[in-house]
This record gives structure tokens, C-alpha cells and sequence, in this order.
């Protein structure tokens, strides 16, 4: 890789910390037989703004992960040290509160769901560190509640099922960290399953497997580096307006509760009824249900190409009809239709900036990226970063 405006982690990278690193530095620090975990960051191939409608989400977990080495104390006390950070935590686990430094809080607020469900937990050490890019929208707080409910669970012989844990890492982040996340990254981040992405129904937390065979392909994210403000104040109005289109539908279906009780027929059938932009938005929604459902018998028939032309479908749709994409995200996307390494391309996430998820051959991936950041540079003046990954298992103990 030639181009210095790429930043670019491919799957063998593991120039991160390595898992013996991580435990020569628990054995430095800390006493008690060392437990380690992993547990990776996740994409969403498909299903975007679907999940507090209660719809579908596709997402795969992925290779770049959190590595967590825990241990059992005799005491009350709790020692975590960030291996990235390079800072430490010490508090006392019949004394949980909210730390100032924030970090700390995705690890205290576990073990505080764990306690508050009544289960008895002792004082812990712990060390993490990881290659989950920060900021890239891979979900690296995630994998670190997930990576530190399945060690306790472990350490504590809790017996407590995957279902359950996921549940106490979102509320975790929800009640403890302060942050109203849905419960798709803490999900797949334990459920995940390699080459193979993970159909979450988001009203009822059902869940199915299906094949993405990765042999010669790779997915790449190719990072904007913006975020623009409207970000938060625009997800709000966006929930606000399916709202406001379900309580419409209503009148006429008193069993409707979300849009996921909504056929797009009925929906058009009432179109003149509803403000222009609600049903911009809820059309978005219910055509990218649909997508996804179609998408996933692509992968079952092993049709990389056509599961492709669904996301680009996808990124239409958030940009035209649901209007969160941005010039940048745009810009890259348009790109990738004129590149024929390309299968696939679309935003990632709650728009506004970010990144996109792009399906690329293997064979043409570093001419892409390149191509790619020179393209963009040309056009916004920023360097593109770029993140390259397979799909790979779910939470579990490192052997």
C-alpha cells in the first residue's frame, strides 16, 4: 500500500495487541489465574433505521476484536487497566459507581446488571485491549461489555444463557453508560458466526443464519472521516416521523402498533393522507425490510452480485427517501458502482458521515483503496481511511 492518506487494517493484521501481550501484561499487574476472552466489533450489511421500527438487521461479526484477560479476587476490590489507554480503574464491587473517565463505565456497568439481577459476583481484575477502530462505527464498546459479561459469567459459574447476557450489556450501555443503543451490536457481537451473517428480528429477537462465503472477497469500509451535527437532532425526527405515520395507518387498523405491522400496498393506499415526508420515510422502511428478506435468499442461492445490487438499493433509499446520507458518503458509493471489483456498496450506520460498507474481490483490494483515496482526496480534500475484514465467530474464551 502506497498511498500514506490510507489507513488500512486487513484480517491477518494483528499488529494490535496479540493475546500473549495482553496476558505478559495481567501477569505483570495482577495475580489469580488468568481468564481470557474475546469478542469482535460487527458490520451491518443491510437493515438500516429498521430496528426501533421493529424490522430486520443483517449484521456479521468481524476480526478485529476486543481481547479481555480477567481473574477472580478475594476481596471487594476491582482493578482494570486499558492497555490502550494506558490508564487504570480501582473501585470496589459492593460500591459500583459511574467513573469520570468513561471507559471504565462499559465494564462497571455489567457487573451492576449482573448484581442488580442478583447474582453474586466476586471483585475482578482486568486487562483489555484491542484492534476494533475507534469511532469507525464497528461497535467496539459493544465487544468490550460483551467480552466482560461472558468472562464474569465464566469466572462467577453464573450458568447464565447468551440471550440474557446480550440483554445486560444493552442495558448495561443504556442505564450505565448513558447511551440508548439498540440491542443488534451487543447481539451479533456474541452470536456471531463465521461466513456466515445473522437475520436479527428486532420485535421478537429471533434469529437466523445464513452463508456469506468469503473465499476471495473481503468487506471493506472506507471511512469519511466527517460527521455532521445533524446527526443525533435528525435520528430523533426520523423515529418522531415513522411515528407519526403508524399512528395514522391506526385509524384505519386498530392492530397496527410499529411499521413492521405495515404493508406497503395499505401504505400506499393512504398516501395522500399523510405529509409527503412521513411517507418518504415510511416507504424507506418497509422496502428495506424487504430488501433484507430478499438479500438473504441472494446468500442462501450464494449470489454475491445480486445481494450487492440490494445494498446499493439500500443506500438509494437512505439518501433519497430517508435522507440521511451526505454529500461524502454519496460521493463514495458512486464511486464504487464504476469499479468492477465492486459487488456492493451503501452507508453504514445512522448516517450523516461514517462510513460505507463495500463487498470487494480480494484480487483488486489494495488498487480499489487506492484508487479510492485518491478519488476522494481529489474531491473533499480529506484522507480516506479504509478497514478491511472477513467475518468471523462470535463472544468466546481465547484458547
Amino acid at each position: 500500500m502506497t498511498n500514506p492518506g490510507v489507513e488500512t487494517f486487513f484480517a491477518e493484521d494483528r499488529s494490535a495487541i496479540s493475546k500473549e501481550a495482553i496476558l505478559s501484561v495481567f501477569k505483570e499487574k495482577y495475580q489469580g489465574f488468568p481468564l481470557p476472552v474475546r469478542s469482535p466489533g460487527r458490520v451491518n450489511l443491510i437493515g438500516e433505521h429498521t430496528d426501533y421500527n421493529e424490522g430486520f438487521v443483517l449484521p456479521a461479526a468481524i476480526d478485529k476484536e476486543t481481547r479481555v484477560v480477567m481473574s477472580l479476587r478475594e476481596d471487594n476490590d476491582i482493578n482494570i487497566y486499558s492497555i490502550d489507554l494506558d490508564d487504570n480503574y480501582k473501585g470496589k464491587i459492593d460500591d459500583l459507581k459511574r467513573s469520570e473517565k468513561g471507559w471504565p463505565n462499559y465494564i462497571l456497568g455489567v457487573a451492576d446488571q449482573l448484581i442488580k439481577a442478583g447474582h453474586q459476583i466476586k471483585g475482578f481484575n482486568c486487562v483489555f485491549g484491542g484492534n476494533i477502530p475507534i469511532g469507525a462505527g464497528l461497535s467496539s464498546s459493544a465487544a468490550l461489555e460483551c467480552a466482560t459479561i461472558f468472562g464474569l459469567n465464566e469466572l462467577n459459574h453464573l450458568k447464565i444463557e447468551k440471550v440474557r447476557l446480550v440483554k445486560f450489556a444493552q442495558a448495561a450501555e443504556n442505564h450505565f453508560v448513558g447511551v440508548q443503543c439498540g440491542i443488534m451490536d451487543q447481539f451479533i457481537s456474541m452470536f456471531g458466526r463465521k461466513n456466515q451473517v445473522f437475520k436479527l428480528d428486532c420485535r421478537d429477537l429471533s434469529y437466523e443464519y445464513f452463508p456469506f462465503m468469503t473465499e476471495g472477497i473481503k468487506i471493506v469500509l472506507l471511512d469519511t472521516q466527517v460527521k455532521h451535527s445533524l446527526n443525533s437532532s435528525e435520528y430523533n425526527t426520523r423515529r418522531q416521523q415513522c411515528e407519526a405515520g403508524v399512528n395514522m395507518l391506526k385509524k384505519y387498523n386498530s392492530s397496527i402498533y410499529s411499521l413492521r405491522d405495515v404493508s406497503l400496498p395499505l401504505l400506499k393506499e393512504h398516501r395522500e393522507e399523510m405529509d409527503p415526508i412521513v411517507y418518504k420515510r415510511c416507504e424507506y422502511v418497509l422496502e428495506e425490510n424487504e430488501r433484507l428478506l430478499r438479500g438473504c435468499e441472494s446468500l442462501k442461492d450464494g449470489d454475491l452480485k445480486a445481494f450487492g445490487q440490494k445494498m446499493y438499493e439500500s443506500h438509494e433509499g437512505l439518501s433519497r427517501k430517508y435522507e440521511v446520507s451526505c454529500p461524502e458518503l454519496d460521493f463514495l458509493v458512486e464511486f464504487s458502482k464504476k469499479e468492477s471489483a465492486v459487488l456492493g456498496a451503501r452507508m453504514m450506520g445512522g448516517g450523516f458521515g461514517g462510513c460505507t460498507i463495500n463487498i470487494v474481490k480480494e484480487q483488486d483490494l489494495e488498487a480499489f483503496i487506492e484508487k479510492a483515496a485518491k478519488e476522494y482526496k481529489k474531491a473533499t480534500g480529506i484522507d480516506l481511511k479504509a478497514y478491511a475484514a472477513v467475518i468471523e465467530d462470535g463472544t468466546s474464551v481465547v484458547d
